[in-house]
């Protein structure tokens, strides 16, 4: 093949966030920017000649493109063998275990997650390493300090690639395989779940379903395992073709944006589980008849059941959360003796832990959950796990959810997102937080006193890193939390996220709604940081 140096021009904004690089297509689409982009990584990357690498993304508009120019960069660069999903198409966890099956040296993931897509929207790349999480803090940024010097990337002559023909071929010393998405995620979900029992209990009438796929990526996965493998109706996937604009949706599966489902599972038709997925299929949101599930309370049901699973029988090693999901996990940790761990945000962080075999589940407030099985979330996977859960305990949703709180307690929780907010604003805003944290300590506000008021910095156990900067918490003396972050998954503006949490150990005060249980914090939270004032904004864009 014909390899060809080409001279580039640099950019300086190609700083990969908590997943990977985000911008609107159009910035993509620029000259050069995505192949400079794809030569800084491999520029960094050592000893990768011959070797494998995974491609596959959400489906997404640029996908396609975007894909056969990294076919001919990473050619270009010495790769031996490409892996690619079928129509380009690999799930965010089903990406992650390809690199882990086939034992790959890498992947380049496609996507922009739960953020909107269609042509003038979003769209995003990440670099998965040979464990199959996502890239360390400490080589994205060297990604980006080598792109802000690139002067050249090189580049294959070769024709545009069939996507959507399954098989190999040869051009010189690289092969190419296009393989099945689904298969290879579906043998490994049936090996850790009793598609069975879950079977067994939807053919019965037990379990009646209703899954949004929001027309992103897991239509595809959920077509395959729930309706044909385990006998759901055909109408159970919702939306299940995946569309380069997700069908104008917004594939973040919250209240707000799958309120179709959400509509259905507080009806007198509901049925008896409902769940969502976002548009790499890594989120979950989880639902039952008249209750929806918080993505902390769905973490710590899950610890707190999960010998009822095959493949967790034998117990956990341990459990993970981000810092802003609230502490239901670590009461269940606590409860059952086993180690629990406070992360940054951001799945990469969970994955030394996972390496290292201390902890077996983990999960953040942000609709994720996981486990040892892959190195990223995984929202497919969190839903058999539900479906076996209600198979084998033969109790409802709600029932479930009421006995862990009568048991563990309950920690009301919810998340205030202000979205594309001026960065001067919010940079201000964080500013005053840090002058405000070293002396609270110890204040009283109403019935609240400050326990503690730090900014979070993470020492990693495992491999010995920092991170710092990586949110303000506020810990009162009876469990409550206020914690503010800034979030680095969006493309325009910032988002700052306010997290709320009362601890509240009566069994008569579990039911409370969360705005009105949360109230005096939520007005603590303003009289802080000062958003809705500094922004003119009367409420939050959306609270989960």
């Amino acid at each position: 093949m014909h390899i060809k140096t080409i001279l580039t021009q640099t950019y300086h904004d190609q700083n990969p966030g908590t997943s990977g690089l985000r911008k609107k297509v159009s910035v993509f689409k620029q000259q050069h920017y995505l192949e400079n982009f794809v030569q800084s990584i491999f520029d960094v990357l050592p000893n990768f000649q011959g070797k494998s690498l995974v491609i596959g993304g959400d489906g997404r508009y640029f996908n396609r493109e975007a894909i056969q120019i990294i076919i001919k960069i990473a050619a270009a660069n010495g790769f031996g063998e490409l892996i690619i999903g079928q129509n380009g198409i690999l799930s965010t966890p089903a990406a992650s275990h390809i690199i882990r099956k086939y034992g790959a040296f890498g992947g380049l993931i496609l996507s922009a997650s739960h953020n909107p897509a269609g042509e003038h929207e979003d769209f995003g790349i990440k670099y998965n390493v040979n464990n199959g999480g996502p890239a360390p803090e400490k080589d994205t940024l060297a990604f980006f300090e080598r792109s802000k010097v690139l002067e050249n990337y090189k580049i294959a002559e070769l024709p545009e690639l069939n996507l959507d023909e399954i098989g190999t071929q040869e051009i010189d010393s690289l092969k190419i395989t296009i393989i099945d998405s689904v298969n290879d995620y579906e043998e490994l979900m049936q090996s850790l779940f009793d598609f069975d029992l879950i079977k067994q209990s939807i053919q019965n009438g037990f379990i009646t379903l209703s899954f949004d796929a929001m027309s992103a990526v897991t239509g595809n996965y959920a077509k395959r395992i729930l309706v044909e493998m385990l006998g759901a109706p055909e109408s159970a996937v919702q939306n299940g073709t995946p569309l380069e604009d997700f069908g104008g949706h917004h594939p973040d599966p919250n209240l707000i944006h799958a309120h179709e489902l959400a509509d259905l599972m507080f009806s007198e038709n509901a049925p008896t589980f409902g769940a969502a997925s976002d548009g790499d299929g890594d989120r979950n949101m989880i639902m039952g008849k008249g209750i929806f599930v918080t993505p902390s309370d769905s973490l710590a049901i899950l610890a707190a059941n999960a010998t009822l699973i095959p493949a967790y029988a034998t117990g956990l090693k341990g459990v993970a959360r981000s810092m802003p999901t609230s502490q239901a996990v670590d009461r269940v940790a606590a409860n059952y003796k086993i180690p629990c761990y406070e992360t940054p945000t951001g799945w990469k962080f969970f994955g030394n832990l996972l390496d290292a075999d201390k902890i077996t589940l983990c999960g953040e407030e942000s609709f994720g959950t996981g486990s040892q099985h892959v190195r990223e979330k995984d929202g497919l996977w969190a839903v058999l796990f539900w479906l076996n859960l209600i198979a084998r305990r033969r109790q409802s949703v709600e029932e479930i959810v009421h006995e862990h709180w009568r048991k563990f307690g309950r920690d009301i929780y919810s998340r205030h997102d202000y979205e594309a907010v001026d960065s001067k604003v919010t940079n201000a805003i964080m500013v005053s937080l840090r002058k405000q944290i070293t002396t609270l300590a110890g204040q009283v506000f109403g019935d609240f006193i400050v326990k503690y008021a730090n900014e979070f910095c993470y020492h990693d156990s495992i491999d010995g890193s920092t991170s710092a900067n990586q949110g303000f918490r506020i810990g009162f003396e009876n469990g409550s939390r206020i914690v503010f972050r800034l979030s680095g998954t969006g493309t325009v503006g910032a988002t700052l996220r306010i997290y709320i949490e009362r601890f509240e150990p009566d069994v008569s005060k579990h039911h409370q709604d969360p705005q009105i249980a949360l109230s005096e914090l939520i007005e603590l939270a303003e009289q802080f940081c000062k958003i809705k004032q500094l922004t003119g904004l009367a409420e939050p864009t959306v609270i989960t």
